[in-house]
């Protein structure tokens, strides 16, 4: 099955309206109905079972079921839950989620309120990247309209049921993706991750049972509970991984963009029939970044070897890396992560090396410093990859900086550090002889300065 099987546009369906971001053009093409039907007429278990039913894997980057996620709150008598939105979309080579900001601010509205409703909370936070002003006053301006029309504040579609969502703009730290360190940032405090446990869950928000959801995640909840769970789960090109979700394409590619398509697609499609291929047709493809930066590199010429019929990769053995469904639990057993699902295309004009230096100086400045191995670790990483770079490197480099990351594995408070340790191992492993060949030549590298290639990578997602 692949992407040219009819699919239902979801978050997308209101993308190509005119003033698709204000109500009366959003509700005349249904905005609120799904709200209208469920809240007060429907039990929350019954939204929560859908959920489930629907195999929504979160689409911030973990992958997480959101429905099990919300089977982990069990509030004490007093307690106050607190749904909270995470839209500090910063990774590198992400955008999806600020176009839901910009063009369908009402859906994410609508997808809080069922959520809020379906978990028993009664406020909402969304957190949202400083840097995504446009989309963060278009939400803004979405929330003003819907509290003057009775659907957010103290009874929703005249059910005693009072709903208020506050928007939080954060500052532009990378590491408050992260969802403890969110949760520090939006009570004031340093964006610092918490040890865990307590999870979220248990102690989040001030305190409280807090889920942390991301933003596509929760906009998607009106179109999940409007079609049925099990209808949801079927739109999903792999078992396991339900529904649409939307699809970024940046870098060497003729279309790059954001794309709603069912969840499986294979990677090879949303390169060569949404973006269209390779942006300079007489360059082969070289790599591909599946899904932000954090995800370890996938090369075209590598081949699937999962011979035993048992191997959740079977079905592709001796097919390229890049025909693999982009499916939470496939990629993870390919060694890589789907991650938020905005792949990266890469053309042969680029140096690895270079890429790699790139990536780790953004990890570096973003280090909120709280753990050593992570906050000497990608300090040390950008100076070995300097040394390399500028023709100084030694042949040992290229072993120091497997043993650098694989010492910051595991060994922080928070994700980070392997979030910065796996995409350094994954290109030493895909492009080892870059390396070497790199260190070998003892002199600086011959860089292409592509700025399409940069802006992918550079500063976020700017």
């Amino acid at each position: 099955m692949g992407f040219s099987t009819p699919s239902p546009k979801i978050l997308t369906s209101r993308y190509h309206l005119e003033d698709s971001f204000t109500l009366p053009v959003a509700m005349k093409a249904g905005a609120y109905a799904v709200a209208r039907e469920v809240i007060g007429k429907k039990s929350p278990e019954s939204i929560r079972d859908e959920v489930k039913k629907g195999n929504l894997r979160g689409r911030g980057g973990a992958g997480f079921p959101a429905g099990v996620k919300w089977g982990f709150l069990n509030p004490r008598p007093g307690q106050q839950v607190y749904l909270v939105v995470n839209g500090d979309e910063s990774e590198p080579g992400t955008f999806k989620d600020r176009t839901i900001l910009e063009r369908d601010p009402h859906r994410l509205v609508e997808g809080i309120l069922i959520s809020c409703y379906a978990i028993g909370a009664h406020k909402a936070f969304v957190y949202i990247r400083g840097e995504l002003r446009f989309g963060q006053l278009r939400l803004e301006k979405a929330i003003e309209e819907a509290r003057a029309r009775g659907f957010v504040g103290p009874r929703p579609f005249g059910v005693d049921y009072p709903i208020d969502i506050v928007v939080h703009s954060g500052a532009g730290a990378y590491i408050c993706g992260e969802e403890t360190a969110l949760l520090n940032s939006l009570e004031g405090r340093r964006g610092e991750p918490r040890i865990k446990p307590p999870f979220p869950a248990v102690e989040g928000a001030f305190r409280q049972p807090t889920i942390v959801n991301n933003l596509e995640t929760i906009a998607t909840i009106p179109g999940l509970v409007e079609m049925g769970g099990e209808a949801f789960a079927a739109l999903g090109l792999v078992p396991g991984d339900g529904g649409t979700r939307l699809y970024g394409v940046s870098g060497h590619v003729a279309r790059p963009g954001v794309y709603e398509a069912p969840a499986g697609l294979p990677l090879r499609e949303l390169i060569y029939e949404l973006g269209g291929g390779l942006l300079d047709a007489n360059r082969q493809l070289k790599a591909v970044i599946p899904g932000g930066s954090s995800t370890p590199v996938l090369r075209p010429d590598r081949l699937v070897k999962a011979s035993d019929p048992q191997h959740p990769l079977h079905a592709w053995d001796g097919k390229s890396e890049i025909d693999v469904p982009m499916a939470v639990d496939l990629f993870r057993a390919l060694g890589t992560m789907l991650g938020t699902c905005c792949a990266t295309v890469i053309d042969d004009s680029v140096n690895m090396v270079e890429v790699t230096r790139n990536l780790m100086r953004f990890y570096r400045h973003e280090s909120c410093g709280q753990c050593t191995p992570c906050r000497e670790g990608t300090g040390w990483l950008v100076d070995v990859l300097d040394q390399i770079a500028e023709g100084r490197g030694k042949p040992s480099d290229v072993d120091l900086l497997v043993e650098i990351a694989n010492n910051m594995m595991g060994n922080t408070i928070c994700a980070f550090a392997d979030g910065t340790a796996m995409p350094l191992l994954g290109m030493v492993r895909q492009f080892e002889e870059e390396f070497r060949a790199a260190v070998a030549a003892g002199r600086p590298l011959d860089v292409r300065h592509d700025t399409t290639t940069r802006a992918a990578f550079q500063g976020g997602n700017r």
